[in-house]
């Protein structure tokens, strides 16, 4: 039986003449990655503050790590953690004196705050610049630092509101890195992001959030089958080989190929990938055919994100609240 660590049914919240959440659904089952996307303005952070509690909603109901958000709040706020879009560290104090800090805050006595801030440090790879001012962190360092701050209480549910946004491709990898150790260790994390390539890589549930209302929630996987099969891409090295290409490509696969002359490409979808690249690579040395690139692909999340929303997730509007 499944257990789920965030359960939504029907939030609503209104600002003015603005709906933020028109029916707000989410399940969201424990130890898992979801990962919740949307255009700006579709409500994402409005329904991080409602499930972490910083914001009151209109209507309907969730529960987080088995608690009600409004009438147990008090025992929510205990159970999870929360990395906003911009880190919450110090710059003038050190790593080790911003986790001794926070442990103070969240009322651990002087000894206990030390050892928690001790095995933070280790856990996020950062003890050996742990006496170091945050202001000469790197952008993944401070990264880290933020959400070693957001586990001194060692939280079951996760919430990351773009914890990568800004950060340099190292960084973001370092972050990644740091959320995958923590699901291994049995955090249930609810992640916003504007990079699909980041829910792609991180999420096992992909939520599509638009309007104020999630339009479709599942793997990545099955969310990509949607709008359509692999395909399969080749590109000519010389554009007067299109026509014979465009021959094998429209004989392996079955349907007509799409031609882009001035990329000198041929695509088409395939049922069986391996077979259709298989056979399109003898054909291609049998006809004496040379290629600049020949490959499969698959459907991308950002593909997805058109399909269904019409528009790319950095598109129009502002994100209510």
């Amino acid at each position: 039986m499944t257990t789920f660590a965030i359960e939504a049914e029907g939030l609503r919240k209104r600002y003015g003449d603005t709906h933020a959440l028109a029916g707000f659904n989410l399940a969201v089952p424990e130890g898992t990655v979801c990962g919740l996307l949307g255009p700006n303005g579709a409500g994402k952070t409005t329904a991080v503050r409602i499930l972490s509690t910083l914001l009151l909603p209109d209507g309907g109901a969730a529960r987080v790590a088995g608690f009600d958000v409004v009438r147990e709040s008090a025992q929510v706020r205990y159970r999870i953690g929360l990395a906003g879009q911009q880190p919450a560290v110090d710059e003038i104090l050190t790593g080790r004196e911003n986790l001794r800090m926070w442990a103070r805050l969240y009322r651990l006595g002087p000894r206990e705050a030390r050892q928690r801030a001790d095995e933070l440090l280790e856990r996020f790879g950062l003890t050996g610049a742990a006496d170091k001012r945050a202001k000469h962190y790197s952008g993944g360092m401070r990264r880290r630092l933020d959400l070693a701050a957001s586990f001194i209480l060692a939280p079951r549910v996760l919430f990351l509101d773009e914890p990568t946004t800004g950060l340099d491709p190292r960084s973001r990898t370092e972050v990644w890195k740091a959320v995958r150790d923590l699901v291994a260790q049995g955090t249930t994390v609810l992640l916003t992001t504007q990079y699909l390539d980041e829910a792609d890589r991180l999420a096992h549930q992909i939520a599509v959030l638009d309007a104020g209302a999630v339009i479709a929630d599942d793997t990545p996987s099955r969310l990509k089958s949607m709008i359509g099969n692999d395909q399969i891409d080749v590109v000519v090295r010389e554009a007067a080989d299109l026509p014979a290409v465009t021959e094998i490509i429209a004989r392996v696969s079955g349907v007509h190929p799409e031609i882009d002359p001035d990329a000198a490409r041929v695509t088409a979808p395939v049922k069986d990938p391996l077979e259709a690249l298989t056979a399109t690579a003898r054909e291609l040395r049998e006809a004496g055919l040379a290629v600049e690139d020949l490959a499969l692909r698959r459907p991308t999340l950002d593909e997805v994100f058109l399909s269904l929303t019409g528009r790319a997730t950095g598109d129009d509007g502002r994100e209510a609240a």
